[in-house]
């Protein structure tokens, strides 16, 4: 598998399977693993280049053995697709994963990152409840927090898949890692008020396509399409899906998604992506 050293000499893992353009840049979230897209690499690898990362300090990669921040997982990813010699790279990112899918497209440009996917993420501002949670994680009661999180994701969930990657994976992560987590998380949601704030703010604007499946609630999904409305660029597809990782539980339809996002079949593509619009509330 192929490997490249970046700052504090840490080794960052990836896959880079398939063939086809643009190369799809598989981005797990905080405190999670590349192994959440297995099924998905499978399916995309048939059509496109795939690129599927573990994140510093995570799965196989290494920490650089110090603390580091969002800005040096950027860096992180940027020399990954150097080192891939990827031409357009669209990356699919999960969760928070989503504020490093929008600073690649800043620092890469429209013609390099020419979609964004993201995948289960509060794209809204984040809801009280959450902003608690974020506190509890950098506290002493973390693993109060983490196991009240735990039990919210997999409420009613079945899978064993999900409840092992879950309980397994995730919860293999200790407290630095995710105070760490919610540390980076709290400030992007400070400095950017939102993604689909910050997405707004990408000029010219980048056909974004938002994956999901959690949370089941009608103004959430309603509140997307009032914006996609407003803004011929940005589309959501609500997943028939009970977890947070509709990747694990219906990777045909987010499958799907990707590739009618990335082979511009759908109709939207054909709006004029820089018609003025107003920013969300």
């Amino acid at each position: 598998m192929p490997e490249v050293r970046s700052s504090g000499d840490a080794r960052i893992y990836y896959e880079d399977v398939g063939r086809g353009e643009p190369t799809l840049l598989f981005i797990p979230g905080w405190c999670t693993t590349r192994e959440v897209f297995r099924p998905l690499v499978a399916r995309c690898a048939a059509r496109h280049r795939v690129l599927c990362v573990d994140v510093r300090g995570h799965g196989e990669s290494g920490g650089g053995g110090a603390d580091f921040d969002s800005d040096t997982v950027l860096q992180d990813l940027l020399t990954v697709v150097k080192a891939s010699g990827a031409g357009q790279v669209v990356p699919v990112a999960l969760s928070h994963a989503g504020w490093w899918a929008i600073e690649l497209r800043r620092e890469l440009g429209a013609e390099r990152v020419p979609q964004l996917v993201l995948m289960d993420w509060i794209i809204s501002e984040p809801p009280p409840a959450f902003a608690d949670a974020l506190r509890g994680l950098m506290s002493d009661r973390w693993r109060e927090t983490r196991e009240g999180l735990f039990g919210m994701w997999l409420q009613d969930v079945k899978d064993e898949n999900i409840i092992r990657y879950t309980r397994d994976v995730m919860g293999g992560f200790g407290e630095e890692m995710w105070a760490r987590a919610a540390r980076e998380i709290s400030s992007a949601y400070a400095r950017e008020g939102s993604p689909l704030r910050a997405l707004f703010g990408l000029r010219p604007p980048t056909p974004t396509l938002h994956l999901y499946s959690q949370p089941d609630a009608h103004e959430y999904l309603d509140a997307q399409v009032a914006f996609s409305t407003q803004h011929p660029w940005f589309h959501v597809m609500k997943l028939p899906a009970i977890s947070h990782f509709p990747m694990l539980e219906v990777p045909d339809l987010v499958a799907a998604g990707i590739e009618a996002l990335v082979s511009a079949r759908e109709t939207y593509m054909n709006t004029n992506l820089d018609a003025a619009s107003t920013p969300p509330a």
